[in-house]
């Protein structure tokens, strides 16, 4: 497993109580790419999911197909996905919706 790291105080800006599946995710990386943004911001996200996407075979985009509500959001890496001609599978469970 590969993990991409957006961001130097990226897990800082975590929910308290996401830390220990973080943790246990990020310790069983076998590769971890930090990025050099130091805080998260939309930029570090999107860049996050290009460098993704550079040794990605396809990807598997859980989505409503509606607009990005910001920069870096699921529209855009779909977007960038298929720029890239990265296979795109789009999931969106009946009934599900967006908060």
């Amino acid at each position: 497993m590969v993990v991409i790291v957006p961001a130097a105080k990226y897990r800082a800006g975590l929910p308290k109580a996401h830390y220990p599946v973080y943790d246990k995710l990020f310790n069983r990386a076998a590769d971890v790419i930090c990025l050099d943004y130091v805080e998260s911001t939309p930029e570090s996200y999107m860049a996050a999911s290009i460098r993704m996407l550079e040794n990605a075979d396809m990807l598997l985009a859980v989505w409503d197909g509606m607009p990005a509500r910001g920069y870096g959001g699921t529209a855009d890496v779909v977007q960038a996905a298929r720029e890239r001609n990265v296979p795109v599978t789009i999931v969106w469970p009946s009934g599900a919706a967006r908060n």
